[in-house]
């Protein structure tokens, strides 16, 4: 077995900077033994000021050279994104047979199967453990604890930042766009947001659960998703009343009908774990048929954290562990297929304002009975400076195509002052 790795790393960012840290302190935490040391290292800035030193390790402007080098046993890419110098260098790498370990996840969930064809096609580990939930083992417990059993589902909070403003926002009752700028201020959001609180990073990841849990290729353009931006203060205050708290829940479950993958705001019941998971932390269920449910949570980002994900992967490589990329051979993966809303059953919050005068809510129960749908709870709630009267309604578990004619159907009310405001209500 090698008794020295020379490590090659790409992109000195929050990640970066850790594994540096991590690896100059621990260069010997493989298990099997070993050591595992950098020798160079690439980054869009060398006079950047960083608290770890590189001046000893050799530097490359360009990524793409670095994976080349001979002089690099295992390449990690750190750089992000799921075009360009990333998916150039790890390309690059695996053509010439070196492992790879990536936190990219948009480069997993976008081009995971191809990459994963050319790493198994020239025998190269390809592993991404960080790229979900950060330090949080979410794709180790898919890839490998769970081989011996059927996933039926995956679902959880996957993006620390999202669950960061919702908590916020229930706590401090305060509005989206002011918690979002404190977030920024703090470092939890970047200057552009979009990525986290579109659903995106949620979306990514889940992705990649999906493709392992159900030994299918990630398939991100088929995702449904829809991110937290749209959530109202008032919504999570009506929520509250109803016994629920509002999270963005990324989903993959498995039917006759195939795998469908969502991500979407949801109220999970107050006292549920998705509901008590708290700022940035995330979590994750998954459900086995023979093993049941599991439960894991933990950070999912983080100098740390994340850090520790990329050592394990690399501790991987150097015991010789070899599986494929994903739970089957790249060449006979089939991407998940987008499922109609008519095939999403579940329960659904729907939210009204109307005009204060009688015969609103005999309307608004005839036209649910319209396209069958029927009411589970039901509350009518004055809130100041609503510019309405607010009323809130769940639903049993209805086709989600009816709910959405239904919210269609009431938005055109005389009485109905805005259209109606939907969410799901998480499945646990």
């Amino acid at each position: 077995m090698k008794n020295t790795w020379r490590i090659g790393v790409a992109g000195l960012g929050t990640v970066g900077g850790g594994l540096v840290k991590f690896l100059t302190e621990r260069p010997h935490f493989a298990p099997a033994g070993g050591t595992a040391v950098i020798t160079a290292v690439s980054a869009r800035d060398r006079s950047r000021q960083r608290d770890f030193d590189i001046s000893g390790y050799e530097w490359f402007d360009d990524p793409v050279a670095l994976a080349s080098s001979p002089d690099v046993d295992i390449f990690v890419e750190l750089i992000g994104g799921s075009e360009g110098p990333a998916k150039a260098a790890v390309e690059t790498a695996l053509r010439l047979g070196k492992p790879v370990v990536t936190a990219n996840k948009a480069l997993i969930a976008v081009h995971g199967r191809e990459l994963a064809e050319l790493a198994e096609s020239v025998g190269a580990p390809l592993l991404f453990e960080a790229a979900v939930m950060g330090g949080t083992p979410a794709v180790k417990m898919l890839r490998e604890a769970m081989v011996g059993d059927e996933v039926d589902a995956v679902a959880g909070i996957l993006n620390g930042t999202c669950n960061y403003i919702l908590t916020e926002m229930e706590q401090g009752s305060r509005p989206f766009a002011q918690v979002l700028a404190e977030a920024q201020r703090l470092g939890y959001a970047e200057a552009d947001p979009t990525t986290d609180v579109g659903g995106f990073d949620a979306a990514h990841k889940i992705s990649i659960l999906a493709a392992l849990a159900f030994g299918c290729a990630p398939h991100y353009a088929a995702a449904e998703v829809e991110g937290v931006d749209q959530v109202e203060l008032l919504d999570i205050k009506l929520a509250g009343d109803l016994g629920y708290r509002i999270r963005l829940v990324a989903s993959a479950t498995r039917s006759a009908d195939g795998v469908s993958v969502r991500v979407h705001p949801a109220l999970a019941p107050i006292g549920h774990p998705l509901a008590e998971t708290r700022g940035a932390l995330n979590a994750l269920f998954i459900e086995g048929r023979r093993i049941g449910r599991i439960f894991i949570q933990g950070p999912g980002a983080g100098s740390g954290p994340t850090a520790a994900a990329v050592a394990a992967d690399i501790s991987d490589v150097m015991t010789g562990a070899r599986r494929p990329v994903f739970q089957a051979p790249a060449q006979s993966l089939q991407p998940f297929a987008k499922i109609d809303a008519a095939h999403n059953v579940g329960k659904a919050y729907l939210r009204l304002l109307v005009r204060d005068q009688p015969g609103v809510i005999a309307a608004v129960s005839e036209t649910l009975a319209e396209v069958g749908v029927s009411i589970d709870s039901f509350l009518q709630k004055p809130v100041e400076d609503a510019g309405g009267v607010p009323i809130v309604l769940t639903t049993h578990a209805t086709p989600e195509a009816a709910v959405l004619e239904a919210a269609r159907r009431i938005a055109a009310l005389p009485a109905v002052l805005a259209p109606p405001k939907m969410l799901r209500i998480a499945r646990v």
